[in-house]
């Protein structure tokens, strides 16, 4: 009998939805590895792919055919073993789009409005205005890496009348965007921007593909959100550039190093934003993974089919 594993805790419904989808397959589901672990060897599919899996399914010989993550992102994922094993791999793209956008926003507005200032305040019980006086509508918004994020970042960017600028690999235009530009066209666009949102892959050629020459270009004035990966930044550089206000301020999800160092000046500036990495948490995460990607992938992936919701292209490395 043919295995599938969802190393996730998933709803009882879910589960006899994808039995019924499966129905001569064994489907073993739960996150803790004692639900999973002795039947690694033999599994075809694995949704929910953990690191402690990599031995048995691919440095052993193992039925694995397909995996379906549950990030968006694939960079941690041994992509060269997987590669050489042929083993399909679909990621959660697009499962994010509205949680992350709504971070992305709610960084923007809390830099432009002082939000974090007046939390910073009332702990203190201190009233002071606190020099608030920029506004959000009408600036320009410089978005690199238009992908499901991207346009759903673009999309509400509309709704305060920004101007969307949008960088990516492509350079296909988007409903949303009013101008979009190429990955090598970027240094034309950042002294134009108001807002720089980052949400590109972290892949050889978006690593560290922010650093002194791209805040420079940058106005003094403008804010930078980094939601995608924090190797895309050079940390050392953003330092720089936030203690000497070559940047206005910064809103981080991500971080080279995660968790962040106690000791990274990061934490104690006040221009700057942390969260732990959590722009992407929502209550509907699971959901969304299962209804929107892996059971249209597995169906077509049962008719004989490589799935095609979010399919890794190795080359890319997304």
């Amino acid at each position: 009998m043919k295995k599938l594993i969802i190393a996730q805790n998933i709803e009882k419904e879910q589960t006899e939805h994808i039995q019924k989808i499966v129905p001569h397959w064994e489907v073993i589901t739960g996150k803790e590895p004692e639900h999973w672990e002795n039947h690694l060897g033999e599994a075809e599919i694995i949704a929910g792919w953990k690191k402690s899996m990599e031995t048995k399914t691919l440095q052993n010989p193992a039925a694995l055919r397909w995996i379906q993550t549950w990030s968006a992102g694939v960079d941690s994922l041994p992509l060269m073993q997987m590669e050489s094993k042929d083993v399909l791999v679909t990621s959660a793209n697009g499962v994010h789009a509205y949680p992350i956008s709504e971070t992305i926003f709610a960084m923007m507005l809390g830099l432009t409005r002082k939000i974090h200032t007046y939390v910073r305040n009332q702990a203190q019980k201190e009233w002071a205005h606190s020099g608030l006086k920029l506004e959000i509508h009408g600036k320009n918004i410089g978005i690199i890496g238009v992908g499901a994020i991207g346009e759903e970042t673009a999309k509400i960017a509309k709704a305060f009348g920004m101007n969307v600028l949008g960088v990516r690999h492509s350079g296909k235009e988007n409903e949303y965007v009013d101008e979009m530009f190429k990955t090598d066209q970027l240094h034309d666009v950042l002294p134009r921007c108001d807002y720089i949102v980052i949400t590109v892959p972290l892949t050889p050629e978006t690593r560290g593909m922010f650093g002194q020459k791209e805040f420079q270009l940058m106005k003094d004035t403008a804010f930078l959100i980094n939601i995608g990966r924090g190797e895309t930044v050079n940390e050392a550089q953003l330092i720089n550039a936030l203690q000497t206000k070559k940047i206005a301020g910064a809103g981080l999800d991500v971080f080279v190093q995660e968790p962040l160092e106690k000791d990274n000046p990061l934490w104690e500036m006040e221009n700057v934003i942390i969260t732990p990495h959590t722009a992407g948490s929502t209550e509907f995460y699971n959901k969304r993974v299962i209804d929107d990607i892996f059971i249209p992938n597995l169906k077509e992936y049962i008719a004989g089919r490589k799935p095609s919701v979010n399919l890794v292209d190795y080359q890319k490395g997304y």
